[in-house]
């Protein structure tokens, strides 16, 4: 089992930063993706951005430029730097592990959420 904590999350005005964090803990080994994804009200949850176990990453559309995923493979950590903030980015934002279990198999693993609120 892989547990994901993240934090970071708040309220900030239309043009601020924020920086979201998730600690991976457990059954660590073997992890070869971790990401951020969220899901506003009313909608369904949507990629965020992505981040290999070698580095190379995936962002959606709507946050390229703005927004940037990190890894710490030592310390299991992803972080989603988030800049030029926008009403629209307000969502529960949630954090994402892909673990390889067998030659052909992975799980996916998500943490608790955390709230990011962007409004004046």
């Amino acid at each position: 089992q892989v547990q994901l904590v993240e934090s970071g999350g708040g309220l900030v005005q239309p043009g601020e930063s924020l920086r979201l964090s998730c600690a991976a803990s457990g059954s660590i080994a073997s992890i070869i993706t971790m990401g951020w994804y969220r899901q506003a009200p009313g909608k369904q949850r949507e990629l965020v951005a992505t981040i290999s176990s070698s580095g190379s990453t995936n962002y959606a559309d709507s946050v390229k430029g703005r927004f940037t995923i990190s890894r710490d493979n030592a310390k299991a950590t992803v972080y989603l730097q988030m800049n030029s903030l926008e009403p629209e980015d307000t969502a529960v934002y949630y954090c994402y592990a892909k673990k390889r279990v067998s030659f052909s198999g992975t799980l996916d693993y998500w943490g608790q959420g955390t709230q990011v609120t962007v409004s004046s």
